[in-house]
C-alpha cells in the first residue's frame, strides 16, 4: 500500500480528525507563501516583508504598510482549491472536526468548512484602532493611502502581524482540538513559524499525518509523510462537493 493508499484508509476510518494548514494550501489558489523561490520573502520592495508586516512598522510607516498589504496580502478574488474543498467535504461528513489555520484568506470558510481556527486572523476582519468600529475589506481595498474610520481613527486589518500574540481563545481552542484528535493531518506549512508550529507538541493521538511539497522538522515523528501537493493528495475526497457548493 503506497503513502495515498495509507492516507485515504487512514481518513475514511476514521470520525476525528483535525486538520492544521499553513501557506502551501493556498498556493494551489494562486495566493504567494512565503518561504518558497516565489514567495513574499524574494519580493523586492524598500523594505523586506518581514518588516513591514511587523506591528512597529505598521505604527510607524502606515502608508507604507498598506501599500504592501493591498498588493500582496489582500486576495478577495482568490477561489477555493481542491484541498479547501474535500476538507469541507470530509467536515460535511462528520470526519473532519475543526480546521487550525495560519492563513488568512477566507478559503476554507469560502469552501463551506464551518469549524475554523484562524490563529492569524482574517483579511475580512478589519477594525478601527480608536473606536473598534467593524469595517468589510472592501474599506481597505477600494480606497488609497491609509484607511481611516469616520471617527478618524486608521482601520487596521485583524491579522495577527510579527510582535504581536496570537489571540489567547483561539490558541486555547486549537490546543484543545489537536490534544483530542486521533488523527492530526498537517498539510501546506514548513512548520517554522511559532507559536503556531508548536502546537504539533500538544497532540498524544494514534496518526500524525504531514503533507508538504518540502521537509519539515516534524518529519520523522509523523506515522505517514507526503511529499507532494496537498490539493493532488486530497482531491479524491472533494469529487462532487464544489459544483454542490456553487450550485
Amino acid at each position: 500500500m503506497d503513502g495515498r493508499e495509507q492516507l485515504y484508509s487512514l481518513l475514511e476510518g476514521s470520525g476525528n480528525i483535525v486538520f492544521f494548514g499553513g501557506a502551501g494550501v493556498s498556493t494551489e489558489s494562486g495566493i504567494p507563501d512565503f518561504r518558497s523561490v516565489d514567495g513574499l520573502y524574494h519580493t523586492h520592495y524598500r523594505y523586506p516583508p518581514e518588516t513591514i508586516l511587523s506591528h512597529t512598522f505598521f505604527q510607524a510607516h502606515p502608508q507604507e504598510f498598506y501599500t504592501f498589504y493591498r498588493d500582496k496580502m489582500l486576495c478577495l478574488d482568490a477561489k477555493p482549491n481542491a484541498a479547501h474543498w474535500a476538507l469541507a467535504a470530509l467536515e460535511r461528513r462528520g470526519k473532519l472536526k475543526a480546521v487550525i489555520t495560519q492563513n488568512i484568506d477566507g478559503l476554507h470558510q469560502k469552501a463551506g468548512s464551518q469549524e475554523v481556527l484562524e490563529l492569524h486572523g482574517s483579511i475580512y476582519r478589519n477594525y478601527c484602532t480608536r473606536c473598534h468600529a467593524f469595517y468589510p475589506p472592501e474599506a481597505v481595498r477600494n480606497g488609497t493611502g491609509v484607511p481611516t474610520c469616520s471617527c478618524g481613527g486608521i482601520i487596521k486589518p485583524d491579522v495577527v502581524l510579527y510582535e504581536e500574540c496570537l489571540n489567547e481563545t483561539v490558541l486555547e481552542e486549537a490546543v484543545r482540538d489537536i490534544s483530542q484528535a486521533e488523527v492530526l493531518l498537517v498539510g501546506g506549512t514548513s512548520l517554522a513559524v511559532y507559536p503556531a508550529a508548536g502546537l504539533l507538541r500538544y497532540y498524544s493521538g494514534k496518526h500524525l499525518v504531514l503533507i508538504n511539497k518540502s521537509e519539515t522538522p516534524a518529519d520523522r515523528s509523523a506515522g505517514l509523510v507526503l511529499h507532494e501537493s496537498i490539493g493532488e493528495v486530497l482531491a479524491p475526497f472533494c469529487e462532487g462537493w464544489a459544483e454542490e457548493a456553487d450550485g
